[in-house]
């Protein structure tokens, strides 16, 4: 493990987890076994990353989120506190028969986050979702569907309410399937409901 990295003594940190130079994991949080961190990526107090999850360079996963395996997460990527990232479509605790589910009674399936997108404080995502680039979910959002990329979603079902730049701030529309982002001036062109940077 690269020296810069920064793991709190209370942090329960698997010997053979990979964690990338520059990152830090905070108190009372845990990094299962196999899981992969790039660098400079920040795991908050009391979060969960479970077994053989991945996440890219600069992410941060703020506190008590629980990011369950399998999932994948690209660069850049920010997970806001108490969200949760599932991982099983029929979750039981128990069989039909009354005996306890053990690892071999179900498949994880994971939810993916695409680079650059953020996750508001407090949502769900409902494995199997990607979230596409750049894309926002808004705090307290369930999501069941695919969030397209920069798309702004937000309510219980998640749907889109606008779009959003690279900075995270909404667009405003320019004129017919034109927006721009008033943070930096970027224009974006929509095309049977996606939407891509540059001029249609």
């Amino acid at each position: 493990m690269p020296e810069d990295v920064r793991i709190a003594a209370s942090a329960d940190v698997a010997e053979d987890a990979a964690i990338g130079a520059g990152s830090a994991v905070w108190h009372l949080a845990q990094v299962r076994e196999g899981a992969v961190l790039g660098r400079n990526s920040v795991i908050g107090r009391g979060a969960y990353i479970g077994s053989g999850v991945v996440l890219g360079d600069n992410c941060k996963v703020q506190n008590y989120a629980l990011v369950y395996e399998p999932a994948r997460l690209g660069d850049g990527v920010f997970v806001g506190p108490a969200v949760v990232l599932t991982n099983d479509h029929f979750p039981r605790a128990i069989n039909p028969d009354g005996s306890p589910k053990s690892a071999s009674d179900w498949e994880a399936v994971g939810v993916t986050i695409e680079n650059g997108a953020a996750i508001g404080a407090r949502a769900t995502l409902v494995a199997p979702v990607t979230v596409g680039a750049w894309a926002t979910v808004a705090a307290g959002a369930v999501v069941v569907k695919d969030v397209l990329p920069h798309a702004l979603v937000a309510g219980v079902p998640a749907r889109r309410i606008g779009w959003v730049g690279k900075s995270g701030v909404p667009l405003l529309q320019a004129g017919p399937n034109r927006w721009t982002d008033p943070s930096d001036g970027t224009d974006y062109a929509e095309s049977d409901g996606t939407l891509r940077e540059g001029h249609a």
